[in-house]
């Protein structure tokens, strides 16, 4: 993966980290319900869940790379169809809505589990990774070299991302209540810019 892509690959993951998930919304849950510190576990959690369904969605690309590697432009095309789709449904939707809901005795152990669980469970991730991963292939190169790059930059990003939304939970959930919808439509639209730019790039 050169540099310029690899620039490319990690700005596209932050913006798409900033994006309302279910990740990132159960680490402001658990910062508002258990703070920071112990939401680090749900953070740990869900960083390796992120990485099972990166390999499992890179490695499925490799895959049928194998058998033909012009279905990486048919796998580019779709996945920015794909991404259009998912900005549109963003967009729409309504404002984000946070649990009080506790999780146990928000013990290490099941905090873990409940963001391991998130990031596995969730068919719209293997779907979204399957769709974003290959407008950042190249098959020319390694796929174990490249996959270890992007799981490791988008898990970085995320786990920061949720740190910070854990730590200012408090301060993150009234301002969402009054703009939630605009910050629907902002991360919307920058899932429709993906999906168009990124299958038209040389």
């Amino acid at each position: 993966m050169d540099i310029q892509s690899w620039i490319l690959y990690t700005l596209a993951a932050i913006g798409l980290s900033l994006t309302p998930g279910p990740n990132g919304l159960l680490a402001l849950t658990h910062g508002a319900l258990y703070g920071a510190r112990r939401t680090i576990a749900t953070i740990l959690g869900g960083s390796l869940g992120f990485t099972f369904v990166i390999a499992l969605s890179m490695f499925g690309i490799g895959a049928l790379l194998a058998a033909s590697v012009g279905l990486l432009v048919v796998l580019k095309w779709l996945g920015g169809a794909y991404l259009v789709w998912l900005g549109i449904q963003v967009w729409r939707s309504p404002s984000i809505a946070v649990s009080r809901e506790k999780v146990g005795s928000g013990s290490p152990g099941l905090l873990f589990r409940a963001g391991l669980l998130s990031a596995v469970s969730n068919p719209k991730g293997i779907l979204f990774f399957v769709a974003f991963l290959p407008q950042f292939v190249d098959p020319a190169r390694s796929l174990v070299v490249q996959f270890a790059i992007m799981a490791t930059t988008f898990v970085v990003i995320e786990f920061l991302y949720e740190l910070m939304v854990a730590a200012l939970a408090d301060r993150v959930q009234p301002w969402l209540a009054k703009v939630g919808k605009n910050f629907n439509r902002v991360f919307g639209g920058v899932f429709v810019a993906i999906g168009v730019l990124l299958p038209l790039r040389g």
